[in-house]
């Protein structure tokens, strides 16, 4: 068990429950701050662990089981395609990241449209419009991987803290957290650190949703 297995274990229990790392904290009742990247190594530059007692407090806040949250640690997949657990109740579109910016897989609203996608098992999303895209590349890690699934809703209300897929009016498609939205501009966070954050005019963007679940 490495360090940066539970730190990423944390990160995706809060991606599948739509929460920023600050926002799982919040909800666990500890400081917002507890599990920003900046609290994982101590000013001599040595790994910092999450305390035990956070961990609980983390599980007790979500309804997550140790074992699941092992499987999260490990790297072992939370969400399985065609898995017959008890937990999975239906089958939503799918697609690749990349292949979402090419034209006819959404419609102007956002929405999934078209013959051209596949299908995920899941577990119970209650808005009808939901979607699901596989993560490729490496422009997302830690909190997403090569060969993640990310649930996103379309209908799930949007957030400061919460990671979304947004989609310009160019045509590009990426996942990001959203930093702070006004009347005019949305500021997003790249989940990568080695690459920029994002500054936009809100008619330059087509649409945002929500990311609600994440497998690892």
């Amino acid at each position: 068990m490495r360090h940066e297995d539970i730190w990423r274990a944390i990160d995706a229990l809060a991606a599948e429950h739509g929460l920023s790392a600050s926002g799982l904290a919040r909800r666990a009742g500890l400081d917002a701050t507890a599990f920003n990247p900046s609290k994982r190594t101590g000013a001599d530059g040595r790994a910092r662990w999450p305390s035990t007692e956070s961990v609980a407090k983390v599980l007790g806040a979500t309804g997550t089981g140790f074992e699941a949250f092992a499987s999260l640690v490990t790297g072992a997949p939370a969400l399985s395609r065609g898995s017959s657990r008890t937990a999975i109740a239906r089958r939503i579109p799918l697609i690749g990241l990349a292949q979402a910016g090419s034209d006819g897989f959404f419609d102007d609203g956002g929405y999934p449209v078209g013959g051209g996608w596949d299908e995920i098992s899941v577990p119970d999303v209650p808005d009808p419009n939901a979607y699901a895209l596989e993560i490729s590349g490496e422009s997302m890690e830690p909190v997403f991987r090569d060969g993640d699934v990310v649930i996103v809703s379309p209908g799930a209300p949007v957030r400061r803290g919460d990671r979304v897929v947004v989609r310009t009016r160019q045509g590009e498609v990426m996942a990001k957290q959203l930093l702070r939205q006004s009347a005019r501009r949305v500021e997003l966070a790249s989940l990568n650190p080695e690459h920029p954050n994002y500054s936009f005019d809100l008619a330059e963007l087509a649409w945002m949703h929500r990311i609600v679940w994440a497998s690892q």
